[in-house]
C-alpha cells in the first residue's frame, strides 16, 4: 500500500490512513507501507537546501529531503500502534534498497527482503519511507521528485506481493480529466503500455517510472482514493483501477461480449515550448549539431519536424521541449548559432500536446484520421504531429486544449452514458 503527500498531510490524515491500512490486515493480508512526505514537506526541504548554498552538493541535498519521508514512516507506526497494531518503520538504509550513487536521481538497484519478509509474517505491518535508499558507498539516496511511487513498486517487486495499491487523490484512471470532461469514465483496466504513454504525455496518475518498473517486474498496480468519508465503505471495496498485462487483460475479457475499446484515453499538456529554427543547411550532420547539445545539457525533446529541403539546399527544424527548459534551450542555441548555421530562431510558449492513447490502434485503422477531421471541423489547427504504437499526439494553440479533448472524447466515442 502506497499513500502520497497529500493523504499524508497532518495528523487527522494520517490516523485515517491508519485506519485503511489496519482494515487491509483485519482482512487476512500481510501489510507493508510506503508513504511520500507530507504535502508541500520536500519544497520546504529543497528551498533550505537552496538558501544554504545556491549550488548545493548532492550528496548532502539528500540528506535533508530523505527527512520528509523519514517523518511520516514513524508517524505513521505511531498511529498504527496506538490502534492496537504491530507496526514498525524501516528506513532506507535498514532494509536496504540499495541504489546507484546518482544523488537526487539514484535508480533502484536491489532491495534486500529478508528480514522484511520475517517482520510481516510475525504479523507486523512494515512502514517504509519512499522515495529515499542507499548508495554503494553506505550514503543516503533518493530517488528523485515523484520517487514514492517507484519505491513502492519496487518494494512489491521484492515480496512478490499479489498486487500495489497506490492511494492517491484520484479514485483511479479515466478516459481524460473529469475537470475538462464531465462524462469522462472511471476505467476498470489499463495496460502497462497504454499507462506508460499517459503518463508521459500529460496524465499525473502515476510516474511513469514507476509504470515502467511494474511492466518490468510484473507488478499488478492498483490505483485507489484514500479519500473518503469515514462512513463510506473501505476505499478497496470501491472499484479503482487495476493496470496489468496485455496478457492479464486479454484473459479478464476472454469470453466476454466486449470487444476492447479502440481508445483508452485522452491526455494534455500544457508543458511545452515550440522552437523552429530557419535556413538550416541541409547536409549530413546539421541535426546532430541542434540536438547533442540539447541531450548534453538533459533537455528532452519531444516532437521534431524537418521540412523538405529547399531550392539551396536549406530546410526549416521545429521541435518541442519542456515549457521550464525554454530559455536554456534558446541560450545554449544561440551560443551555437555559427556552429550549427541557422538564420532565425522562432520560439513559443503557447502551445499545448494533446494526446489518444489505445493498444487498440495496433490492430485498427483510421484512429489518426478520426482525430484529424474532429479537429478540423472546430477549426483547431495542428501545428504538429508524433505517433507511437498505441499513440497519436498533435501540438495545437494552448487556448484551445480544452475544446479539443472535449471534441476528441467524444469522436471516440468514451463520453460515458
Amino acid at each position: 500500500m502506497k499513500f502520497g503527500g497529500t493523504s499524508m498531510a497532518g495528523t487527522e490524515r494520517i490516523r485515517r490512513v491508519a485506519g485503511i491500512v489496519k482494515r487491509q490486515q483485519e482482512a487476512g493480508h500481510e501489510v507493508a507501507v510506503v508513504v511520500s512526505a507530507m504535502a508541500g514537506e520536500t519544497d520546504r526541504l529543497v528551498n533550505f537546501c537552496r538558501e544554504a548554498n545556491a549550488l548545493y552538493d548532492r550528496a548532502e541535498y539528500d540528506v535533508v529531503v530523505a527527512a520528509g519521508e523519514q517523518i511520516t514512516s514513524g508517524l505513521l507506526a505511531l498511529h498504527l500502534q496506538a490502534l492496537g497494531c504491530k507496526a514498525r518503520s524501516w528506513l532506507g538504509w535498514q532494509l536496504p534498497v540499495r541504489t546507484d550513487d546518482a544523488h537526487a536521481a539514484a535508480r533502484i538497484e536491489d532491495i534486500t527482503s529478508d528480514a522484511l519478509l520475517a517482520s510481516m509474517a510475525a504479523g507486523e505491518i512494515a512502514v517504509i519511507p519512499g522515495f529515499q535508499g542507499l548508495d554503494p558507498d553506505g550514503r543516503v539516496t533518493t530517488l528523485g521528485r515523484g520517487g514514492s511511487d517507484t519505491s513502492a513498486v519496487a518494494v512489491a517487486a521484492a515480496v512478490q506481493a499479489d498486487r500495489c495499491d497506490i492511494y492517491t487523490d484520484v479514485d483511479g484512471v479515466y478516459t481524460t480529466d473529469p475537470r475538462i470532461v464531465a462524462k469522462a469514465r472511471k476505467l476498470k483496466y489499463v495496460t502497462y503500455e497504454e499507462m506508460l504513454e499517459l503518463a508521459s504525455v500529460g496524465s499525473k496518475v502515476l510516474q511513469t517510472r514507476s509504470v515502467s518498473l511494474a511492466m518490468k517486474e510484473g507488478v499488478r498496480v492498483q490505483v485507489l482514493s484514500s479519500f473518503i468519508d469515514e462512513s463510506a465503505p473501505p476505499a478497496d471495496s470501491i472499484p479503482g483501477t487495476m493496470i496489468v498485462s496485455d496478457e492479464e487483460l486479454a484473459k479478464i475479457l476472454e469470453g466476454t461480449d466486449m470487444e476492447r475499446q479502440l481508445i483508452t484515453g485522452i491526455a494534455a499538456d500544457k508543458n511545452e515550448a515550440k522552437v523552429t529554427l530557419t535556413r538550416v543547411a541541409d547536409r549530413p550532420g546539421a541535426v546532430a549539431a541542434i540536438f547533442g547539445p540539447l541531450a548534453e545539457a538533459n533537455i528532452n525533446v519531444d516532437m521534431i519536424i524537418q521540412n523538405i529541403a529547399k531550392d539551396k539546399g536549406e530546410t526549416d527544424v521545429t521541435f518541442t521541449c519542456p515549457q521550464a527548459d525554454l530559455a536554456r534551450t534558446q541560450a545554449l542555441l544561440e551560443e551555437r548559432k555559427e556552429q550549427i548555421g541557422y538564420y532565425r530562431m522562432i520560439a513559443d510558449s503557447k502551445v499545448a500536446k494533446v494526446s489518444v492513447v489505445g493498444v487498440g490502434m495496433r490492430s485498427h485503422a483510421g484512429v489518426a484520421a478520426t482525430m484529424f477531421k474532429a479537429l478540423a471541423d472546430r477549426g483547431i489547427n495542428i501545428q504538429a504531429i508524433s505517433t507511437s504504437e498505441i499513440k497519436v499526439s498533435v501540438l495545437i494553440d494552448s487556448d484551445e486544449v480544452e475544446l479539443a479533448v472535449r471534441v476528441l472524447h467524444t469522436a471516440y466515442e468514451l463520453d460515458a452514458a
